[in-house]
């Protein structure tokens, strides 16, 4: 088992082809493997429970039932009280998934061809009742089996995948079961660290089942994880000034909404950029330059006072309290008009989904409600599906898009999405986001391409978010992360 996960993740169609070329190609035989996942699985549990005894085992018909059988048998022979609910007649079982069943019963193993509602003698549950291969709703008993599984205070490991849950997108399918634990086999499937993956796999072990890694070389991955070492900004030479490190202008705070624009230039200024201006609503700009002395603020009545902000600015982060009324909307079109580069969050977003546009040099930052309208969708559809919308956010609109939220998703022309897992709830808090959009431009003006800017960006600003919160998650507030953010870009 592996104490770090590697960093690619797949479909469930390529882990099925990977499987296939490990039996098919190498050789390894297919009940060889499953009785490795077995072990692997078995081990965990020993590793996280290792006083528990009482074990209940619900096992599906498919293979994930099949290591659910094999987890049985090694249970039983290190003397521990393993109970297996069988919610498909094991008569039915085909391939090797009937040879574990065979080796269980022969072991002198025993079932029940019912999973009773009330599984309180359990210390641990073992969910192996769905695989990957699962896209239908669940219903009827398998719902009502989960929701026995959920309703104990028993811990719960998943093998491979939380049942109900879909392997490439996360989504819950009717019902899912809550694992505090999940052990996944061969290739890491997406699903699990994004949308409500994270929250139903608990902490997710990987094993590779002892298989080369041509397995993994044979299939291209479908995404990537972001790591810290992977998030670097370029030294600084002894020579350096601040008109070497950029020149941030954001754009936003109308009447009221002064504080969004404050954090976006305030997060630009900690991660480094050389020089920040703000353009904002005359209200605001006496408050802003009292509090944040650092930032050069102007109010701006109309678009003629802005254009000497734009002429020395080389990043601009438009959105962050810009509002929608006809003030907000020609310092929109102005700044897109400029041919600066962008990173376009908040009410632009808005805005921008009532006027389309393509661009190629900028980063769009949308949470899922501003995703739906950019698509013309609902926000139930960009949750069943965050990789689909983030496809099409991004063909439609170009450049770089950033779609927040539990395990946020970044994609850009290379088609690779990049997902981070980073992060808490406590950052479900107003003002966050205009601190990510302040931290993206900010990198973006020392040099960072809008990919990588993107990438490092949601990865420091999710990081901030955890150092933060070490005093805990509730009451977490935006401006919390400054801190922090200026220790990352300088690790």
């Amino acid at each position: 088992m592996h104490a770090v996960l590697p960093n690619d993740l797949y479909t469930a169609d390529q882990v099925r082809a990977m499987d296939r070329h490990a039996i098919e190609d190498i050789g390894i035989p297919g009940l060889t493997l499953m009785e490795r996942a077995g072990a692997a699985a078995f081990a965990t549990l020993r590793q996280r429970w290792p006083a528990a005894k009482f074990l209940s085992i619900v096992c599906g018909g498919g293979n994930n039932g099949g290591d659910g059988y094999v987890i049985a048998r090694l249970a039983l022979e290190a003397g521990l009280d393993p109970r297996v609910y069988a919610l498909r007649p094991p008569e039915s079982l085909r391939g090797d998934a009937r040879l574990a069943f065979q080796a269980y019963r022969d072991a002198g193993g025993s079932w029940l061809d019912y999973v009773p509602m009330h599984l309180e003698h359990a210390e641990v549950i073992v969910d192996a009742l769905f695989g990957t291969g699962l896209d239908r709703e669940v219903g009827g008993s398998d719902a009502a089996v989960i929701r026995a599984i959920n309703g104990t205070s028993a811990g719960v490991l998943a093998v491979d995948i939380p049942s109900g849950l879909h392997a490439d997108s996360g989504a819950v399918l009717g019902s899912a079961v809550e694992a505090d634990v999940t052990v996944t086999f061969i290739g890491l499937k997406r699903g699990l660290f994004t949308a409500a993956g994270p929250a139903q796999c608990g902490s997710v072990i990987f094993d590779d089942l002892d298989t080369p890694a041509t397995v993994r070389r044979s299939t291209p991955p479908s995404a990537r994880l972001i790591r810290s070492e992977d998030c670097r900004l370029p030294r600084r030479t002894a020579t350096a000034h601040k008109g070497h490190c950029g020149h941030v202008l954001v754009i936003g705070g109308d009447a009221g909404y002064g504080g969004a624009a404050y954090l976006a230039a305030s997060a630009a200024a900690r991660v480094g950029s050389g020089l920040i201006s703000v353009a904002t609503h005359p209200a605001h700009a006496p408050t802003l330059n009292a509090t944040r002395p650092e930032l050069m603020c102007r109010g701006i009545r109309e678009v003629a006072d802005l254009e000497p902000l734009l002429a020395r600015a080389t990043v601009l982060a438009l959105g962050p309290g810009l509002g929608q009324r006809e003030w907000s909307v020609d310092l929109f079109r102005t700044a897109l008009g400029t041919g600066l580069p962008l990173v376009v969050d908040a009410d632009a977003l808005n805005l921008l989904a009532l006027q389309p546009r393509r661009r190629e040099d900028w980063v769009l930052t949308p949470h899922p409600g501003e995703a739906a309208r950019l698509l013309g969708t609902s926000t139930e559809a960009v949750a069943r599906d965050r990789f689909a919308a983030i496809t099409e956010l991004q063909a439609r609109y170009g450049g770089v898009v950033v779609l927040k939220g539990a395990g946020s998703l970044i994609r850009g022309p290379d088609g690779l999405v990049q997902v981070c897992t980073a992060g808490n709830p406590g950052m479900a808090s107003g003002g966050m986001g205009d601190v990510l959009t302040g931290v993206i431009a900010g990198l973006m003006a020392q040099g960072l391409d809008t990919l990588a800017a993107a990438g490092c960006g949601v990865q420091w600003h999710a990081e901030a978010g955890d150092l933060a919160a070490i005093d805990g998650e509730r009451g977490l507030l935006a401006g919390d992360l400054l801190g922090p953010l200026r220790r990352l870009v300088n690790q």
